[in-house]
């Protein structure tokens, strides 16, 4: 299945679908738990509230827009920020992240430190991904350079600075 496939697909239900497109394949995500969801809204306000601190022309989304990696993967991140005017209100997708967010769980960390790592960085506008560890209470913040290389910090306390777009963002806020 491709990429356009599978939207249209997911506008089809009737019912809501959680899923992900994996190498053609649609994956259904597991239910959440309260934690996870949680942590995912913590996210999401923080960085909304970083956005408006900063100034910057741009917008944060909790999950539901789509991800495309290539024609046949399209994730759906716990969080993101993309930079530039408001896209369209009914659009699906978010093309264009700067900063990608995954809330890890039992059922997903494998993907989400691995597969999805490595996805998120094919795309050219991704310079930060950020994986939250709500257990242990600590981001892993992978982030790409000017030369393109990726290095990773883990943090449980201080701030996060997610340069470019120049975001500043209190670890504890990431977990209120």
């Amino acid at each position: 299945m491709t990429v356009d496939a599978f939207l249209a697909w997911a506008a089809s239900q009737t019912e809501p679908q959680r899923a992900e497109l994996i190498n053609g394949q649609i994956v259904m995500m597991a239910s959440e738990r309260l934690r996870h969801s949680r942590v995912k809204a913590a996210v999401y306000v923080a960085l909304r509230q970083a956005v408006a601190n900063a100034g910057i022309m741009g917008e944060a989304f909790t999950d539901g827009p789509t991800v495309p990696i290539d024609s046949f993967t399209a994730y759906e991140p716990d969080a993101m920020v993309r930079c530039g005017a408001p896209l369209d209100g009914d659009g699906m997708i978010v093309a264009d992240p700067v900063i990608v967010v995954e809330v890890i769980s039992p059922s997903s960390a494998h993907s989400d430190t691995s597969a999805k790592l490595i996805g998120y960085f094919k795309l050219p506008s991704v310079r930060h991904y950020l994986v939250v560890d709500p257990d242990a209470r600590s981001i892993t913040h992978h982030a790409r350079g000017a030369d393109g290389a990726v290095a990773a910090t883990t943090l449980t306390d201080g701030t996060l600075r997610l340069d470019p777009p120049g975001l500043m963002v209190p670890v504890a806020g990431l977990f209120a």
